[in-house]
């Protein structure tokens, strides 16, 4: 039997990155062990060169056996490719190419919602304002939501109808628009009500309102993006 894959991760509380990864792997039932690092650990990237080469140093990586796999994105293309049976990207080529155009699209922007609306799960605030840039970004969030459930969601409540990477891939936004409230159109509110009641999603939450390790903002830099998740 081949042994249980392992993931590294990050401080559940803030680590969007790691939230992905875990969260596509729960939900789908595979099993895997979970390593979790804190990102206070001053020797924090080396501990992770050292348990995973030769990654980056930076969380999540995924420890296949002799495959190490340390990006977000690539490591739930390689769950995908192991586990077709899960049905992880949609079946259909169009809606196939559009979610990883969407996933894609959260990998590499958003740029103002990240550094401006960092997920922290212990924070429920209301009537917070920001600033342009950001709304334009939230509008931008919603209305690709709403064209996913219109044009491929049919089958089921997620953006595909049945759940996917690209699920996987917003999930820390829906936490961030929670923790903020920010207020949303009824068919973008109603996926981000659909992931929060996800049993992993809460399953992660709860654990992070349970931690004690709270993290200066600079160091949620080691994650696998230069930006802040």
């Amino acid at each position: 039997m081949a042994p249980t894959p392992t993931l590294l991760i990050g401080n559940k509380n803030y680590s969007t990155w790691s939230l992905r990864p875990w969260l596509l792997l729960r939900h789908a039932g595979i099993p895997f062990a979970e390593k979790q690092l804190s990102f206070n650990n001053p020797d924090f990237a080396d501990a992770v060169r050292r348990l995973a080469p030769p990654s980056a140093g930076k969380v999540p990586v995924l420890i296949d056996g002799d495959v190490v796999v340390w990006d977000s994105l690539a490591i739930a293309e390689y769950v995908a490719e192991t586990h077709p049976d899960k049905r992880l990207w949609p079946a259909p080529a169009a809606a196939r190419a559009h979610a990883r155009a969407v996933c894609a699209e959260m990998h590499s922007g958003y740029a103002d919602l990240r550094g401006r609306m960092r997920m922290n799960c212990q924070v429920r605030l209301t009537n917070v304002l920001f600033d342009v840039t950001v709304q334009r970004e939230v509008a931008r969030m919603a209305d690709m939501w709403t064209t996913c459930r219109k044009n491929f969601g049919a089958g089921g409540p997620f953006l595909f109808g049945h759940f996917t990477i690209a699920d996987a891939f917003f999930a820390p936004v829906t936490q961030r628009f929670t923790g903020y409230g920010v207020r949303l159109p009824a068919v973008a509110q109603q996926y981000v009500d659909t992931i929060q009641a996800l049993p992993a999603m809460q399953e992660w939450v709860a654990a992070a309102r349970a931690e004690t390790d709270f993290v200066p903002h600079d160091e949620l830099y080691r994650e696998d993006s230069s930006s802040p998740g």
